[in-house]
């Protein structure tokens, strides 16, 4: 295998770093969709956006008899307006699979239809220790015992109309970003702008080193992902192949770790295209990239949801390992610079 292009570890944090800040709850994701254009268009790389509300580019190829494409996810988990309740808190409705108590106490910013942005809390309906005593916990977190508390003089459901706010507004969690010296980036949401800086700092490298892929490739960045259906449209017909690159889970019962790229088999859809997996292993092992292989059984991609919808190509998964998923998540630079790595060895495979 020929030396892999040159890619700067710090640069790819900054990318992912810039991208948590932009809120992108599922739905709402344009300013982020927005972000990933720019920095495409700085390497040369023009995109557009989709009716859908994703964005693709095209890398045109050594050869064009097996195109491929890259799928990353720049939506987020976050929630809706629910309800507005007499006292002027909000009731919320899930966007995408977490648990209440993982968002509990975390700020937020309620995203209104003329473009405000409100900030707020989401609490306990019944917060204070001094009121309620053992009540606060002990009760079960859920839709129906929690409420955005706004940092807005509001007291009354009216009040809180007159602020702009109404049902069906978005709510983005905060990220609280922190890059450790060590090499720690801990945030919410790196699930999946960990994936989506990898796959903008391979096509940097690539563009930076002037060489292009072996096929044809597109570069897909969709937006619906945390709700099921964000790879299920988007990629020119003829697709030979599809390697979604998405965080790999990290705990107990599992082989990845901060550290690596995983080439995921298998997850809750089944395996993946054994073919490409195999061929992705073989990449990583030649040009000695830190991989892992495992198995998440409660786990679904994008490129499932892109067979689902009757994509016929071969899927495979990777990603770097992120610990805590759809909570307040953690991964390390030497995960991103692996993974990254691991997608320049694919495009460039002839």
């Amino acid at each position: 295998m020929n030396k892999l292009p040159a890619i700067d570890p710090a640069a790819i944090v900054a990318t992912l770093t810039n991208l948590l800040a932009i809120p992108s709850p599922t739905g709402h994701a344009s300013a982020a969709i927005e972000s990933v254009a720019g920095m495409l268009t700085a390497s040369g790389i023009d995109s557009q956006v989709t009716n859908k509300g994703g964005l693709v580019a095209q890398l045109p190829g050594a050869a064009d008899d097996r195109p491929r494409a890259l799928t990353a996810h720049v939506d987020t988990l976050g929630a809706m307006v629910r309800t507005i309740n007499p006292d002027g808190r909000l009731m919320l409705t899930a966007l995408g699979g977490f648990a209440w108590n993982t968002v509990e106490g975390e700020g937020c910013t309620i995203l209104t239809q003329d473009g405000r942005k409100i900030r707020g809390s989401l609490l306990l309906i019944k917060a204070s220790g001094h009121i309620f005593g053992e009540e606060v916990g002990s009760t079960v977190r859920e839709p129906d015992t929690l409420a955005v508390r706004l940092d807005e003089r509001t007291t009354t459901a009216e009040e809180t109309l007159q602020l702009g706010i109404q049902v069906g507004d978005f709510v983005a969690f905060d990220p609280r970003i922190e890059v450790s010296e060590s090499g720690f980036i801990r945030s919410r949401h790196l699930d999946d702008k960990a994936g989506v800086a990898c796959v903008i700092a391979a096509a940097e490298a690539l563009s930076a080193a002037g060489l292009q892929p072996a096929q044809s490739t597109t570069l897909h960045f969709s937006n619906y992902e945390e709700v099921g259906h964000g790879a299920a449209a988007g990629f020119p017909p003829g697709l030979a192949e599809l390697v979604a690159v998405d965080m790999a889970v990290v705990g107990e019962g599992q082989t990845s770790d901060e550290f690596h790229v995983t080439v995921c088999v298998k997850d809750s859809g089944g395996p993946y295209h054994h073919g490409l997996s195999t061929r992705l292993r073989q990449l990583a092992q030649q040009a000695e990239i830190p991989f892992v292989v495992d198995t998440y059984p409660k786990y679904g991609s994008d490129g499932e949801a892109y067979w689902r919808a009757g994509g016929e190509v071969a899927v495979a998964l990777i990603g770097p390992g992120v610990d805590a998923s759809h909570n307040y998540e953690r991964t390390h630079r030497e995960a991103l610079e692996a993974t990254t790595r691991l997608i320049l060895a694919y495009l460039l495979e002839a």
